[in-house]
């Protein structure tokens, strides 16, 4: 085949077609980037951040300390494995391995890259992909959680149990915005295969605008800009990722959800949180980034996109995705509860909704002439203006004075001290400084009393 050919996006016809040791490379292939990108993740989160920190991180164990994750997990394999008393059995061991198979069966619809010759057989990077694969990362997303529920439930303890409940609430708000920010992709891309979308933004979109055509960027991050912040958001809400980490938050729940979890299952979670982490910024780039397609000014060389190059630059995304999650947890600091469920419900939410009916009624007037285009766009946006300028702005209230709350107290309420807070002075005092007895020093003919 030609490399006109290895260029070109695979369809959901080409797959189906490979024989079971292709099928089986891949898998493992697709298992083994999502163990080996957590293992480097956790070392590169302690690197960057210690390096934010103006502090070395793991340096001793390998070159760079690249061998400090590795010997942390030959640690947690010898430490005593503990099962409490009250804990279901069954449950309690399961739960880890939910959330990590969940986090790594994601991956499985993710397109690494082309069409690639492999040992003769040409074939797409990517183990497998459906008409509908977008909701089978959705599917997974949620399905994860009910790892960190289910071991919260199951270790039979409070603090875990309060974790597991705050990991459902959250799992709840955020799914749904998440969910929503995704309709914009599908109103554009046309379709809900992940190939597909990588496709639809392998060139430029055109827009019209005042009889004029105009380039437009075919990432969707840029020309779906609010629906990329609000999935990227609602993506560090899922991971359960600082500022949003909880379900775990050792300042109120000790440590959330895995507080009873030690050894090798206590691995598992962390692990888990990489893993889904990892995901979900390829997700990201799969979804808004283009996927494996090589950014400007790469593009230029004809070759880019074509053959294993595009692997690279896949990674590439990735990793940047991943800088910004540990940027993050770095910089900013963990939410209340209550400020983080009002930005799921209140701001993201409605956000989400309001740009959903713009972008449809963009794209039902896509086939008008440009004088309906501009009247359908102008009137609305004239009334939003007039709208926001017109609109009563909310004073303060001015606060009442503190004769006033005494005077607005309802009656019978408990007697108040003094105001003016004047005390006065101690009668004790007073009492001794009059009784304390002079001290005679006989020094010459210069005594004096003192």
């Amino acid at each position: 085949m030609s490399a006109i050919f290895l260029a070109q996006d695979p369809t959901l016809a080409d797959f189906g077609r490979d024989p079971w040791w292709l099928v089986l490379g891949k898998i493992v292939f697709a298992f083994a980037f999502g163990l080996l990108a957590t293992l480097l993740g956790v070392w590169f989160e302690r690197r960057v951040v210690g390096y934010m920190q103006v502090r070395p991180g793991p340096n001793q164990v390998g070159p760079f300390g690249l061998l400090q994750t590795l010997a942390d997990g030959l640690k947690m394999a010898f430490k005593e494995d503990i099962l409490p008393k009250a804990a279901d059995k069954v449950v309690y061991f399961f739960a880890p391995t939910i959330s990590v198979i969940c986090a790594v069966t994601a991956l499985s619809v993710v397109p690494f890259g082309p069409m690639v010759s492999i040992f003769g057989h040409h074939t797409p990077l990517q183990v497998t992909d459906v008409p509908v694969a977008v909701l089978l990362l959705l599917a997974c997303s949620s399905m994860g959680v009910y790892g960190i529920v289910l071991g919260g439930w199951a270790s039979g303890s409070t603090y875990p149990l309060l974790g597991g409940l705050r990991s459902s609430a959250q799992m709840i708000s955020y799914e749904v915005a998440m969910g929503l920010s995704i309709v914009a992709v599908f109103m554009t891309a046309g379709t809900m295969s992940t190939s597909g979308i990588v496709a639809a933004q392998a060139h430029g979109t055109q827009l019209s605008i005042g009889g004029f055509d105009l380039p437009a960027p075919g990432w969707y991050a840029i020309l779906l800009l609010p629906s990329f912040v609000i999935f990227f958001i609602a993506t560090v809400g899922e991971t359960n990722r600082a500022p949003f980490d909880l379900p775990e938050a050792e300042s109120e729940l000790v440590a959330g959800f895995m507080t009873e979890y030690s050894s090798l299952k206590f691995a598992l979670f962390m692990l888990s949180e990489y893993v889904a982490m990892v995901t979900m910024s390829a997700v990201t780039t799969t979804l808004f980034l283009g996927g494996w397609r090589a950014p400007w000014p790469i593009t230029l060389w004809e070759g880019a996109n074509s053959g294993w190059w595009p692997m690279l630059w896949f990674f590439g995304k990735v990793i940047a995705l991943v800088f910004v999650f540990v940027w993050l947890r770095g910089t900013l600091p963990r939410l209340r509860y209550d400020q983080f469920m009002r930005l799921g419900w209140k701001v993201l939410l409605p956000i989400n909704l309001v740009w959903i009916l713009v972008l449809s009624g963009l794209r039902s007037i896509e086939d008008w002439d440009t004088k309906g285009k501009v009247i359908a766009v102008g009137i609305p946006a004239g009334i939003l203006l007039i709208a926001t300028i017109l609109w009563p702005s909310r004073r303060p209230k001015p606060t009442p004075t503190t004769q006033e709350q005494v005077d607005n107290r309802p009656h019978g309420s408990f007697p108040l001290p003094p105001m003016d807070l004047q005390v006065p002075p101690s009668p004790r005092i007073t009492r001794v400084v009059a009784e304390r007895e002079p001290a005679n020093i006989v020094a010459g003919s210069d005594s004096r009393e003192v």
